[in-house]
């Protein structure tokens, strides 16, 4: 071994010095230095020997700010015109077009005044007007910092103002044609999603320079920003699913047109780098998904799943029992996956998904009503059977006296998605077509937990108080002299004022166990890189609960005195809604998943 590693020191040293066909002899022994890869000279590869010592010099790392100068690497085979095309973006164009029709008005969040708008939530991020740019920052910034990628700045520029212009053109020309209304309200130009679109852009110029030709692991970081950044475009009520899923298929067919025309103006002027080889056939793969989940969109409540109904009374509350009393509805879900499987061989492995499915309210029914009915209603309903009870006439004129009792009332709704988020594992099935294609299908079990939906109610008013006599003896009610068990007077005002917020609404579900299969068409269009077409189907049983509270707020619009009246059984009707009313109910939920997969083949 020693003689060995001289040899090679003398054979480094030789190759320096003489840069001539490199002889080796030996008595007795024919060293024989050899790579596994083919190698691509590069002239930055140097190798020096003073002494005994080998110095190794590849690759050396400088800032690239050479914006202007074209560089092309000798050995870089250049790339034909839509030799890298998979229009892969138009399934997914197509698909966001499809489902464009499953969308609903709401009627109004008006807590800041802004009546018979749509119902609004809460949640909202400004994260996604930044996430948009992830790619092409990652890209210039790889680029700065003097990793080669696969073009030079020229033609890196190049292709990605081809690829940008394309998408603008696309995604404004359709915008302002189908002029479709936000979810929001706000503008009539929501489909398709320009933020996605753009996210997708940037995520395809990142694969592109650098998933293809360093480490696929890039091309992962930069779609799964983009499909992050399409999903908070949904949540933050500025986009709906079909826009999104147009969005992407227009920034991946934008970039894939961008450098194809790119390809065939600079031919194989301004290449660096080729992609990579990895001339794996055995399957395994790790992928980020994105899916429109069908099924499952509507969840009744009849009076059947009352809780404790015992203590309403149906004619007074209205509870009828039509088998569909209550019911919320949900628009197509978005679907958004990270998934995995290792392969034994090519047709047998197992592996895992991480699935989040997000139903967002089509529907809410009679509970929009907190929004839009006339504020003094609440206090009327609550109050007019307790007067009629005791043969008097609730006076709302004398109960506005030193001020309404509600002056503002509303909801705000906090959650509109019922979320779901299941973590499976099972076993995964390969069967190749050919050396590109091949189909696929699974078998998973896994536990699924729900975020529940949730509507804040908030009232804003003066506080009141109401006086009462009952005529009690030996701890029996008795009628007074004109028939009346008890005397109520009419609402005074105290000369305080209340503001307050209540969970008006929720549902939410118990966590439970989920059972997934699906079949898949995979497009192998690099060694180690893979587009996939899936459907999934999905079964769990939930154990549903909605919690309705319309009269929280009663707690701090009156006096303790006059609350105790409204929950005292003996004198109020509506002693029982002064507490939540409460469905329960056991749901089987049949899933159906269409969507995109992207793959990295491992």
């Amino acid at each position: 071994m020693k003689k060995l590693f001289i040899l090679l020191c003398l054979a480094a040293m030789a190759l320096t010095a003489f840069a001539e066909d490199l002889t080796l002899e030996a008595p007795e022994l024919e060293p024989k230095l050899t790579y596994g890869k083919t190698m691509t000279y590069r002239p930055e590869l140097r190798l020096d020997a003073p002494s005994m010592d080998v110095m190794v010099s590849a690759n050396h790392w400088k800032p690239d700010f050479d914006f202007f100068k074209s560089k092309t690497n000798p050995g870089v085979k250049p790339y034909k015109f839509m030799d890298d095309m998979t229009f892969v973006g138009v399934p997914l164009f197509v698909a966001g077009w499809a489902i464009k029709g499953d969308k609903a008005m709401f009627r109004v969040n008006n807590k800041d005044g802004k009546p018979n708008t749509q119902l609004l939530t809460d949640f909202k991020t400004g994260i996604d007007d930044y996430t948009q740019f992830f790619g092409p920052v990652m890209t210039v910034g790889l680029k700065l910092g003097g990793v080669e990628g696969r073009s030079d700045w020229p033609r890196l520029l190049a292709s990605a103002a081809m690829s940008y212009g394309i998408m603008a053109g696309l995604v404004n020309g359709i915008k302002y044609t189908a002029k479709e209304m936000r979810p929001d309200g706000s503008t009539a130009n929501s489909w398709p999603s320009g933020h996605t679109a753009t996210s997708f852009v940037g995520a395809t110029l990142l694969h592109k320079e650098y998933g293809l030709t360093r480490s696929p692991w890039y091309s992962v970081a930069g779609y799964g920003v983009a499909t992050a950044t399409g999903v908070m475009r949904v949540l933050n009520n500025r986009h709906w699913v079909s826009d999104v899923m147009s969005g992407a298929g227009i920034g991946i067919l934008s970039t894939e047109l961008g450098y194809a025309i790119g390809d065939l103006l600079f031919k194989g002027k301004g290449l660096l780098r080729n992609d990579m080889q990895m001339d794996f056939e055995n399957p395994s793969f790790f992928s980020i998904s994105m899916g429109v989940g069908l099924g499952g969109k509507n969840i009744d409540f009849s009076l059947n799943d009352l809780q404790n109904k015992e203590k309403y009374n149906t004619d007074l509350y209205d509870l009828e029992d039509d088998g569909n009393s209550e019911r919320i509805e949900f628009r197509a879900a978005t679907v958004v996956d990270a998934e995995g499987a290792y392969f034994f061989n090519k047709y047998v492995g197992v592996g895992g998904r991480f699935r989040v499915r997000a139903m967002s309210a089509k529907s809410f029914g009679k509970y929009n009503d907190i929004a839009t009915d006339i504020p003094n209603d609440y206090w009327e309903g609550a109050f007019y059977n307790v007067y009629a009870q005791a043969n008097q006439k609730l006076d709302m004129a004398a109960a506005n006296i030193g001020g309404a009792p509600i002056t503002n009332i509303g909801g705000v709704v906090k959650s509109d998605h019922l979320a779901e988020f299941t973590a499976s594992a099972g076993l995964y099935f390969n069967i190749p077509l050919n050396q590109r294609l091949s189909l696929g299908t699974k078998f998973l079990i896994g536990r699924s937990f729900t975020q529940e939906l949730d509507i804040d109610g908030f009232a804003e008013g003066n506080v009141k108080n109401i006086n009462y006599a009952l005529y009690v003896m030996n701890g029996k009610v008795y009628e007074d002299e004109e028939g009346r068990y008890f005397v109520l007077s009419d609402p005074e005002g105290t000369g305080e004022t209340y503001s307050t917020e209540w969970n008006y609404l929720t549902l939410g579900a118990k966590s439970s166990t989920s059972f997934g299969t699906g079949i898949s068409l995979t497009y192998k269009y690099k060694s180690n890189f893979s587009w996939r077409l899936f459907c999934d189907y999905d079964y769990t049983k939930k154990s549903f609960e909605l919690t309705y509270d319309p009269y929280a707020f009663m707690k701090n619009a009156l006096t303790s005195n006059a609350y105790d009246l409204l929950c005292n059984s003996l004198v109020s009707p509506y002693h029982a809604l002064m507490d939540p009313v409460v469905y329960k109910k056991d749901k089987k939920m049949n899933y159906f998943t269409v969507g995109l997969s992207f793959l990295v083949n491992l």
